[in-house]
């Protein structure tokens, strides 16, 4: 028989303020990866950044394999790896997904999986019903085919979104629903907000964010440039959506994140969580800070080197790069808007050619939230 446990022996706090965290970031430990399983996909969204044709055998035969993969998971775990994003691409259109994600979950990992649920399938129901994932996020287009297919440009493609996610709410497996703010879904996201916060578990969210291709294309590079909203339409967005509002004013009310050496006006580059307790593996075995650092300088070939050597080696030098160009120092690097901005130095990379590249319609976006959200530069 039990006791019942005295009020004053028992303490609450949230999760986020146990201590268990600042000892993790003190010990400059790995806490989650995000795994590219692939780039290619069904789908041929206008927008995306990575996206390759489901059947290019040249991307397939890139792909790393199960063992491969279960190498580098086992020396992410061993570097204090507790979580792993499983992403494309469309992952689920290997036929090896299962394999690789029974493999993760039976490694103790955390594993949330990032799809557009077009593929979704009766054995990956079975799957995730033995192996509950600790989430999944799908990503909506539009609530109606015409708008769905036009971001897409895939015949079909909105019936298989709409028939992935009907069979996963059907067997209770939790989801997460999220949006692209595009040109062409722009007219159609208050019905995509409703929709999703009438079927997600907890949370819906949209991304104004476009950054342009890992490879460089130009003629895709214009298709996403075409899409994206002006500064106006993004800052107008964001003040009719009260949840995202708070967000944005609470992040102006932090004070400029301090340098590596503790000061608030050095001139290194990186400010932001890349490299702090997170990682990401491509899916040709490219190792980078966070998805969008793709700079020669600041990734690793995972088939050449341990993980553990690049996490060491690698992430501390990228970190404490600095800049000394006027421009930056003048603008981006001191700028008091930075929490309401797109700037960063991977997305500058792919935009500019440089990390310390300035980008005026990143400028443009952060000066048009702060007017609407009444917050002085």
């Amino acid at each position: 028989m039990g006791f019942p446990l005295s009020d004053s022996l028992v303490t609450s706090i949230p999760i986020q303020e146990l201590p268990l965290w600042d000892k993790r970031e003190a010990e400059q430990g790995l806490f989650s990866f995000e795994l590219e399983l692939t780039a290619r996909c069904p789908s041929d969204c206008r927008h995306c950044y990575i996206r390759l044709p489901a059947d290019d055998a040249r991307a397939r035969s890139a792909e790393l394999q199960p063992d491969e993969i279960s190498r580098i998971a086992d020396e992410a775990v061993s570097l204090g790896a507790l979580w792993c994003l499983v992403t494309g691409g469309e992952p689920l259109l290997r036929g090896d997904f299962p394999e690789i994600y029974t493999m993760l979950r039976r490694k103790g990992l955390l594993v949330s999986v990032f799809t557009n649920a077009q593929c979704i399938a009766h054995e990956h129901i079975e799957l995730f019903l033995k192996y509950p994932p600790r989430d999944i996020e799908i990503t909506l287009y539009g609530i109606t085919r015409d708008t769905y297919e036009r971001v897409t440009r895939t015949p079909g493609s909105f019936d298989a979104c709409m028939r992935g996610l009907d069979r996963l709410q059907s067997a209770g497996i939790p989801v997460r629903l999220k949006a692209m703010a595009l040109r062409s879904n722009v007219s159609e996201l208050p019905g995509i907000a409703r929709f999703c916060r009438e079927r997600t578990r907890d949370y819906f969210r949209f991304d104004p964010l476009l950054h342009l291709r890992f490879d460089g294309d130009s003629q895709r590079n214009a298709e996403i440039r075409s899409e994206r909203l002006s500064p106006d339409e993004i800052a107008a967005l964001d003040i009719a959506d009260e949840e995202r509002a708070t967000a944005l004013r609470g992040g102006c009310a932090c004070p400029v994140p301090r340098d590596e050496s503790g000061n608030d006006s050095g001139n290194h580059l990186f400010r932001c969580g890349a490299g702090h307790g997170n990682l990401c593996v491509g899916y040709d075995g490219t190792f980078r800070l966070c998805s969008a650092l793709c700079h020669p300088g600041c990734v690793a070939d995972l088939r050449a080197q341990s993980l553990e050597n690049v996490w060491r080696t690698l992430v501390p030098v990228v970190r404490d790069i600095r800049s000394d160009r006027e421009e930056f120092l003048e603008t981006c690097r001191g700028c008091p808007l930075f929490n309401l901005c797109l700037w960063c130095p991977a997305h500058a990379h792919l935009e500019t050619g440089e990390m310390d590249g300035s980008v005026s319609y990143f400028c443009e976006v952060a000066k048009a939230r702060a007017k609407a959200l009444m917050i002085e530069d």
